[in-house]
């Protein structure tokens, strides 16, 4: 029980964070079909949140999702440093979009065979919404990734800066060989290699290069607690209306 609460729980909080953090580009999109698809993903993230606590709440017994998403503070969250950053410059939070998606894509579909059958459930009708948002980043890559010299390096740049943080997504737990052992999940590292080959077939269509990684582990943490100086204040403002009045009926 308590591995499988622990990967709901991973995957949850990244698509909580990651959800509020694409939805700050709602408004300022640098055209209207930007600006809508990147507030429609942000969303999709959020729903995806919500299901997963709403599992942990009625499967396990926890708290109901909306105590679990705006009462804790950063040292509960079990996100990945990837996630937490501001969304900084369009080519950043692209380039973000592009190398998570791919990972949140792979993992729902490798969890398609969980032998939990509520998340094998969640996890068919998930990858049908993912589908489209890999569909997204994969153009917007390819098509500023080819274009003019400007374009190429500003994502070349973002890419130097995201590839490494995105290894935080496959930092593994204490509970891998639980996972494996209960046919629940294949592990991080069978994930990790999937979405490399992945990415890679989309970047060799592209002028850019992923950049070399000497340490994969620099920016573990995230999954223990340990986070960067971005989520605490983030989290401060996505509860702020939570924590004036938590018994609210909205």
């Amino acid at each position: 029980m308590e591995a499988l609460k622990n990967l709901l729980y991973r995957m949850a909080d990244d698509a909580l964070i990651l959800g509020h953090r694409n939805s700050e580009w709602t408004g300022l999109g640098p055209m209207l079909e930007e600006d809508i698809a990147f507030s429609s993903m942000a969303q999709d993230k959020i729903g995806i949140a919500n299901a997963l606590y709403s599992m942990l709440h009625e499967q396990f017994g926890d708290k109901d999702p909306d105590t679990i998403a705006f009462t804790r503070n950063e040292k509960d969250f079990f996100c990945a440093h990837l996630v937490e950053l501001p969304i900084g410059e369009y080519d950043f939070s692209l380039v973000r979009h592009f190398l998570y998606d791919h990972a949140e894509f792979l993992r729902f579909e490798m969890l398609q065979n969980s032998s939990y059958k509520p998340l094998a459930d969640l996890a068919k009708k998930v990858k049908g919404e993912l589908k489209y948002h890999i569909l997204h980043a994969d153009t917007w890559m390819q098509r500023l990734g080819t274009a003019t010299e400007e374009s190429k390096a500003r994502m070349q740049s973002a890419l130097n800066i995201t590839f490494p943080l995105t290894f935080s997504l496959f930092e593994p737990s204490s509970f891998e060989d639980d996972l494996q052992a209960e046919n629940n999940f294949e592990g991080e590292k069978a994930l990790q290699e999937r979405w490399l080959t992945a990415i890679q077939n989309i970047i060799s269509q592209t002028d850019l290069k992923l950049p070399e990684v000497k340490n994969i582990t620099a920016h573990y943490g995230g999954r223990k607690g340990f986070h960067t100086e971005h989520l605490q204040p983030m989290l401060d403002e996505m509860t702020e209306v939570f924590r004036l009045d938590a018994q609210a009926q909205w």
